[in-house]
């Protein structure tokens, strides 16, 4: 069973700093062309492309449409076999005009389906979920209670507001370790 260590509040900035300089260079843009197709200055798109500063969500947005890319292409973390956020530690972007925050939790790839689940149970024997079709993934934000849940050998023990997402073309399992735990299941199939 894992636990993970509490991650640093803020978006992750240098994460958001290389998808910017990547997608910039990919579309062979200078750094001044960006700053203005975004309407931006050159010393906000430079600072923000060195990982320093704290762009706000319409920044990114603004940069996102005048990259012609989706705004999780943006501030999506590097994907790791199994992917954990505690309650309180995903990176929540702000607004600057209204009382608004959003923290991306997965962005779904091009080409994927994704089925949406209400999952529920008691402590006791846990589900055992053979492998699905290559490629799929799941995706489970605890709503009530406790589970363990995750690829056989790489469970990962979540409370209430915990995001986890795991590779689900191998053998995994779910197991409720308090009375009424509950989830939302994303299924994504690519």
């Amino acid at each position: 069973m894992e636990r993970t260590e509490a991650a640093t509040a803020g978006p992750p900035l240098q994460a958001i700093a290389d998808a910017v300089r990547r997608e910039r260079t990919r579309r062979d843009l200078s750094l001044g062309e960006l700053a203005r197709r975004a309407g931006l200055s050159k010393s906000t798109l430079s600072q923000l492309e060195s990982g320093a500063g704290n762009p706000s969500v319409e920044t990114l947005w603004a940069l996102a449409v005048a990259l012609g890319v989706p705004f999780a292409r943006l501030v999506e973390t590097p994907v790791q076999a199994v992917r954990v956020l505690r309650s309180g530690e995903s990176a929540a972007l702000t607004a600057e005009r209204a009382p608004f925050s959003s923290a991306l939790l997965a962005a779904c790839p091009p080409g994927a389906r994704r089925d949406l689940h209400l999952v529920t149970a008691e402590p006791g024997p846990a589900r055992e979920a053979h492998a699905h079709i290559p490629g799929t993934v799941e995706h489970m934000l605890v709503t009530a209670g406790r589970w363990l849940a995750g690829p056989d050998g790489a469970e990962v023990e979540l409370g209430r507001g915990d995001y986890a997402c795991f590779p689900a073309d191998l053998p995994h399992r779910y197991a409720a370790l308090a009375p009424g735990s509950a989830a939302m299941l994303v299924m994504e199939y690519t």
